[in-house]
């Protein structure tokens, strides 16, 4: 078995194991932007889910540049997730410096981010659309019809996980659920800028930091972040 097959065996059984007591939205999440990154050979990726009204949050982003991109999308209202979305379909955009007509804010921002071209997938399964997920690259390019197969197929198990751990625990808590995924990310922001301040490293080198401690020692992300801001865990530089 090639590294690859098996990578993507990992990933897909992960995406999928969303029943388990201990599962963790915030985490799920992570896991599914890093891995679209290293199996898609795309730059970044971000993902935004929407809420009960369908109102588009960022929820996760493989890195800084992006989750701030992202969140420039959603402020502004125009964008390639937003798009997507909205029409429940792909939207690919192979150079982001011809995208002035339709994006123009967001172009703009991408290019003095470093991207230089982006694909968008709904988050759908048949007619319900939950998110979006963008993949961004920094040079002018498009996937390839094998990357937008694997693209759909990532994009598609994730939708069904989530569909899946929402039915298990009752329709009238995906509203509290989303909240607590939007609380415990900010408490993560948090920890990586105080993280990055103590280390003297970049935000995304201390998210790095961050996740992998907590692997280490076999503990939550957001248990690691908590101990972060409250001084009750120091991670030696």
């Amino acid at each position: 078995m090639t590294d690859l097959t098996a990578g993507l065996c990992e990933t897909f059984v992960q995406l999928a194991d969303t029943l388990a007591d201990d599962f963790d939205l915030v985490e799920f999440l992570d896991l599914f932007a890093c891995r679209c990154v290293e199996l898609l050979g795309v730059g970044t990726a971000g993902l935004l889910l929407a809420d009960a009204r369908g109102t588009l949050t960022m929820v996760a982003a493989s890195d800084e540049k992006t989750r701030l991109l992202e969140l420039f999308q959603l402020r502004n209202s125009e964008g390639p997730g937003l798009d997507s979305y909205r029409r429940a379909e792909p939207v690919d955009c192979p150079d982001l410096a011809r995208a002035g007509e339709s994006w123009p804010k967001f172009s703009r921002e991408a290019e003095n981010a470093g991207f230089r071209s982006v694909y968008a997938l709904p988050m759908r399964l048949r007619e319900e659309v939950i998110g979006a997920l963008n993949l961004f690259d920094t040079r002018p390019a498009r996937l390839d019809d094998d990357g937008v197969r694997l693209g759909r197929a990532l994009a598609d198990v994730a939708t069904i996980g989530i569909l899946h751990h929402r039915t298990w625990q009752r329709q009238e808590i995906v509203t509290a659920q989303l909240q607590t995924a939007l609380n415990s990310r900010v408490i993560i922001e948090q920890a990586k800028g105080v993280l990055a301040e103590r280390l003297r490293v970049s935000v995304d080198d201390a998210f790095g930091v961050l996740r992998a401690y907590a692997r280490s020692n076999n503990r939550k992300i957001l248990s690691v972040a908590n101990g972060i801001i409250d001084s009750t865990v120091e991670i030696p530089r």
